[in-house]
């Protein structure tokens, strides 16, 4: 059965390959807004699902997944910041506080009538961070394209105080845990190919 990841995301492709499954990418084409009083933990269950759906009408056969991450603080999303003004924006808002993310995976087949979601929420703690200290990590790591301004598998994991989670994973973008037993449930089994 071909397996599709609904991105065009690198840090996803990445952590997909960690699970040795023949996969392609395929772009989704997905609004990424949030609606009026949407949660963020709703928001990325939402998001993983209306991803996997675009790509597994196409391919019906496939069997797809689908992830979105949303960063908040006090319920307020963070997205991707873009540029480095508003990095430093947000860096700044998170310095000294507490930080939740959610990662919506969503695993979806037409064929075999497969519809699971799952949302792994996980909690940053930032130190209390100087704007010379956000400004040189920014320059050096340049996490534009990051919710939350940073990157936790690189430099990034010198803004924290503290992670809670069961699954470091999510926080890079693709929740492995919760996806190889979504596989599992699938009738996939990871080490078992």
């Amino acid at each position: 059965m071909d397996i599709i990841l609904a991105s065009t995301s690198a840090y996803r492709r990445a952590l997909l390959s960690r699970l040795d499954l023949p996969f392609q990418c395929m772009p989704p084409d997905v609004d990424e807004g949030a609606l009026p009083g949407e949660t963020p933990r709703a928001l990325a269950a939402r998001l993983a699902l209306a991803k996997a759906a675009v790509i597994a009408d196409a391919h019906p056969g496939a069997l797809v997944i689908g992830s979105d991450q949303v960063a908040a603080i006090d319920d307020h999303v963070m997205g991707k910041p873009g540029t480095f003004e508003r990095a430093r924006a947000q860096l700044r808002r998170c310095s000294g506080r507490a930080v939740q993310f959610y990662t919506g995976v969503a695993l979806l087949s037409r064929v075999r009538g497969v519809e699971r979601c799952h949302v792994e929420p996980f909690t940053v703690r930032f130190r209390t961070l100087t704007d010379a200290q956000i400004a040189n990590y920014l320059l050096r790591e340049q996490p534009f394209d990051c919710a939350g301004s940073f990157k936790a598998e690189g430099l990034g994991i010198a803004l924290f105080e503290q992670m809670q989670g069961n699954d470091p994973t999510s926080l890079e973008g693709l929740p492995l845990i919760a996806l190889n037993a979504l596989l599992a449930e699938a009738g996939v089994d990871v080490l078992g190919h």
